[in-house]
C-alpha cells in the first residue's frame, strides 16, 4: 500500500502492463495446441474439446477485450474443426458444448471490456488526485538558503494520497518558516481543514512579524472556518488542529519554535537526539477561544550538520502487530548518516516493517538539515 507520497507517481497506462507481458499471449496458443493434438490422439469415445475454454478463460486475465475475442474466435474455429474431424458435430451434447464455448466467450469480452474501461475511469481519478496533492501539499523546495529539506507524506486510505497530515515551507526577509500540523481525524474528510490551514500559513508567513503572531493568525482562521461550517455544534472543540511552527534564521545557528500542542521536533547531533520539548506549549489550532493561548517562542542551537525531525502523530502512535508503538527516538539512534533526504527514507522502510505495511492513521514527515558555511 504504502508506497509513499513523494508527490506523486504517474499511474500506469491501461495498457502498459500488458504490453510488457507479451509472452503471456503464448499461453492460450499452447493450449489450444496441446489440447488440439492430445484429442486428435486419443479414441473417440475420449473428447477433450471441453477443455478448450480454458484458452479464452486464461486470456481474460491478462488481455483487453480485441486479444481475448482473438483467442475465444480461436478456439471456437478449433472446437468445430475436432468435431468435424471426429464426426459428432450433429450430436447435441457437442452443438451444447461448442455453444456454451460461444457465451463464455462473449461473457469474458464483455468482462474485459468493462474492465479496462473500469482502468481508465480509474487513472483518470487518480491524476486529479495528483494534481489535488500538487496544489495542496506543494513540495518543498530540496534547498533554501543553508538549509536542505526532505519530506514524505504516507495517507492511512488506501486510494488517497493527501489526508489531514500537512507541512509546508515559506521564505522570509531573514529566515525560513516551517509548519508541520495534523487535522484531528484522518484520510479525505479531513482535506479542507488541511488546506484551510496551509493556505493560511501561506499568507501569514511572510505578512506577520513574529512567529507568534503567525500562530495567533491561524488559530483564528482555524475557529472562524470551524464556525462558519459547524455552527453552534456542540462537539465543535472536537475539530482542532495540532501544529509546530519553527522560524529558522539564516544569519544565526539557532531555530524558535512555537508548539501548539504537537508531538516535539526531534534534533539529531553526533549521534544524539533530542527532542525540542517546549515548556509553553499552547493548546492546538482551532481551540484558542476555550483557552485564551499566549503563543510564546522558544529557542534552540540548531549548528551547522544537524538534521531536525518533524513527524506526526501517525508515526510515533503507529503500532505493530502485536501493539507496540514505534519506537522514533530509539530507531533514530541507529541512524548513522548525515543527510535529509537518507533519513526520512530510513524512517519509512523502518517505520512500515514495525508496522507489517499498512498505517492506521497518515503520516508525515520532514527533515531539516543546515549545511555549513
Amino acid at each position: 500500500m504504502h508506497e509513499g507520497v513523494r508527490h506523486g507517481r504517474s499511474a500506469p497506462h491501461p495498457h502498459r502492463w500488458w504490453r510488457s507481458g507479451h509472452a503471456l499471449v503464448a499461453i492460450p496458443f499452447v493450449v489450444i495446441i496441446l489440447i488440439t493434438v492430445a484429442d486428435i490422439g486419443t479414441p473417440a469415445e475420449v473428447r477433450l474439446t471441453p477443455l478448450l475454454i480454458t484458452a479464452p478463460a486464461i486470456t481474460g486475465a491478462f488481455a483487453g477485450p480485441r486479444i481475448t475475442g482473438f483467442i475465444g474466435a480461436l478456439t471456437i474455429g478449433d472446437q468445430l474443426m475436432l468435431d468435424i474431424h471426429a464426426e459428432v458435430l450433429g450430436r447435441r451434447p457437442v452443438q451444447t458444448e461448442l455453444a456454451a464455448t460461444v457465451v463464455v466467450t462473449a461473457f469474458l469480452v464483455v468482462f474485459t471490456y468493462l474492465r479496462d474501461r473500469h482502468r481508465k475511469v480509474l487513472i483518470r481519478v487518480r491524476s486529479v488526485a495528483e494534481a489535488a496533492q500538487r496544489a495542496l501539499l506543494r513540495p518543498l523546495p530540496p534547498d533554501i538558503g543553508r538549509l536542505r529539506f526532505a519530506s514524505l507524506y504516507l495517507a492511512a486510505e488506501q486510494e488517497a494520497q493527501i489526508g489531514g497530515d500537512l507541512y509546508a515551507a515559506a521564505r522570509a526577509e531573514r529566515s525560513v518558516r516551517v509548519l508541520v500540523g495534523d487535522v484531528r481525524g484522518k484520510g479525505l474528510p479531513s482535506v479542507s481543514e488541511a488546506a484551510l490551514l496551509l493556505g493560511s500559513f501561506r499568507e501569514a508567513a511572510r505578512r506577520r512579524a513574529t512567529l507568534p503572531e503567525v500562530a495567533a493568525y491561524l488559530d483564528e482562521s482555524v475557529r472562524a472556518d470551524l464556525a462558519e461550517h459547524l455552527g453552534n455544534c456542540t462537539h465543535a472543540e472536537e475539530n482542532f488542529i495540532t501544529a509546530v511552527l519553527l522560524e529558522i534564521w539564516h544569519d544565526r545557528p539557532v531555530v524558535e519554535l512555537v508548539d501548539c500542542g504537537h508531538p516535539p521536533p526531534l534534533l539529531l547531533r553526533d549521534r544524539q537526539v533530542t527532542a525540542m520539548q517546549s515548556p509553553s506549549s499552547s493548546p492546538p489550532l482551532g481551540l484558542g477561544d476555550l483557552a485564551e493561548p499566549s503563543y510564546e517562542t522558544e529557542t534552540f542551537d540548531f549548528k551547522a550538520g544537524d538534521v531536525l525531525l518533524l513527524y506526526t502523530d501517525g508515526v510515533i502512535e503507529a503500532r505493530s502487530p502485536d501493539g507496540r508503538f514505534y519506537p522514533l527516538a530509539e530507531r533514530l539512534l541507529e541512524w548513522s548518516g548525515d543527510e535529509a533526504d537518507k533519513l526520512i527514507e530510513h524512517v519509512r522502510s523502518d517505520l512500515l516493517a514495525h508496522v507489517g505495511g499498512r498505517l492506521a492513521d497518515d503520516a508525515a514527515m520532514v527533515a531539516i538539515q543546515r549545511l555549513p558555511d
